[in-house]
């Protein structure tokens, strides 16, 4: 064995730990924000009661994070492919946990709206900078299991929390209940400003640490499609590339399916709750831990999702199957929430809606898309406008529910999700289709890349003619 080949087994050992734990700080940093969403729904009913206020009007509040969410995607997205991540990420999770703690103080609903409108407004880069991280951090074929890992925090850490929240609310009311919360999180922007580091040149070190290494087990492919800060991802903060993130038939496919997708979720982490307690008579712990048992099921489905995903990848089954397969499937349980309509069993109500979610966890993998069909220099700009559709549907799914279920009635508003998961369906099988990178026809290619191949040329102006 040679010097240099005795240097980089260790190297690679270290190299396979840093990015595990890079995933476990992206981990804990979505409970923390999912946490900060969802809150507010665990608190709705005392909020509701407390401040006088109608189903429309909790249809306003839940709504309002999104407003801002969606609205500062793209700008999000092209903040994440100018600024380091590790500067950019415990700034926004302070500035969106003292609005969170903000949120305790108020006593209107014009305050509350306010506060939600701040929180969204700060966490939108958060999402758009995980899938930049996995991207930069993790090789292809194992990139739907990191991107599983870090998503099943918002199902995991909400099954554990349900029940945590509604316990911290019973003890410190519904005010202390966003304190705490907004407290957790500012503490947690300290720890991971000090023990997060890109993966490029630490200008504080001025050196390349042990962590900037290309992953080990990356090809020599994967790794040049990784290389973090260049003029590649600075092009992307340009209106010119906005048009063609927009202009792209297989682009609107996963930006439609994330919408569909985000109806069903933003059911859970808004109106659950309420469902539970108002429409099915529950109280308000054992809504807590009824409310768990569907954010569980939506665990192991994302987790089962990424890993099988990843596994055929490797298995050299195609992108179609491998990726496609999990989200149409996913969606297509997702519908079976329309049967809870036909139950009266707390147990039966409890059981479709963990397969309805459970569902909405297999097709949560859908991020992956970003990365296999984004042109490589714009996966911030596209992660951002993907989250910026998905986020139109925190936008109005709460609104609409509100109206539909005005007058204690959520039969229409089950129906309402039931519908848009079989429209996200119909989306990645008819607007998707072939799953690849979109080239750009325009872009130089260099000689000695595998895109100088006649086919593939020929492929990339076909991808292009049909934007």
């Amino acid at each position: 064995m040679t010097t240099t080949q005795q240097m980089k087994t260790p190297v690679a050992k270290r190299k396979g730990k840093s990015k595990f734990a890079v995933l476990a700080l992206i981990f804990l940093s979505v409970v923390i924000n999912y946490m900060d969403r969802t809150n507010i729904s665990v608190a709705a009913q005392a909020i509701s009661d407390d401040l006088e206020l109608t189903k429309v009007q909790m249809g306003i509040i839940f709504s309002a994070f999104a407003w801002t969410y969606s609205i500062m995607q793209i700008p999000g997205g092209m903040l994440v492919d100018s600024v380091r991540i590790r500067i950019l990420y415990p700034v926004i999770l302070v500035a969106w946990s003292l609005a969170t703690i903000v949120q305790g103080m108020v006593s209107s609903l014009a305050a509350v709206v306010g506060c939600r409108m701040a929180i969204g407004f700060f966490e939108a880069p958060s999402y758009p900078a995980n899938n930049k991280i996995v991207t930069q951090w993790f090789g292809e074929h194992e990139r739907a299991g990191a991107i599983a890992v870090y998503t099943s925090g918002q199902f995991i850490g909400l099954a554990f929390l349900m029940p945590v929240l509604a316990i911290i609310q019973q003890w410190f009311g519904w005010r202390g209940l966003f304190f705490i919360s907004g407290g957790i999180g500012i503490l947690w922007a300290g720890v991971w400003y000090l023990l997060y580091r890109d993966p490029v040149v630490d200008d504080e070190m001025h050196d390349t640490p042990d962590d900037a290494l290309p992953t080990s087990s990356a090809n020599a492919a994967e790794q040049a499609q990784q290389v973090p800060v260049t003029a590649h991802t600075q092009a992307t903060a340009s209106w010119s590339n906005i048009k063609i993130a927009f202009s792209s038939r297989k682009l609107w496919g996963i930006y439609i399916g994330q919408f569909c997708l985000g109806g069903t979720l933003i059911f859970f982490l808004t109106w659950f709750p309420t469902y539970l307690a108002e429409y099915r008579g529950l109280s308000e712990l054992t809504t807590g831990f009824v409310a768990s048992i569907p954010f569980l099921a939506a665990f192991f489905g994302v987790l089962l999702s990424g890993f099988v995903s990843d596994w055929l990848v490797r298995k050299g089954v195609s992108n179609e199957v491998a990726r496609k397969a999990p989200i149409i499937l996913g969606l297509l349980l997702s519908s079976s929430v329309i049967f809870a309509n036909y139950v009266e069993s707390t147990q039966w109500v409890t059981f479709f809606l963990s397969v309805t979610f459970f569902g909405n966890g297999l097709a949560s993998i859908n991020w992956v898309f970003v990365s296999l069909i984004a042109p490589k220099h714009m996966v911030g700009l596209v992660g951002g406008c993907f989250n910026f559709i998905g986020g139109l549907s925190a936008v109005t799914v709460p609104i609409a529910i509100g109206y539909l279920a005005k007058d204690g009635d959520f039969r229409p508003a089950l129906v309402l999700v039931a519908a848009l998961a079989l429209i996200g369906l119909c989306s990645y099988i008819f607007l998707v289709g072939k799953v690849e990178q979109i080239q750009l026809p325009n872009l130089a290619v260099d000689s000695d890349s595998p895109s100088s191949d006649p086919s593939v040329k020929n492929q990339s102006e076909a991808a292009g003619g049909a934007q």
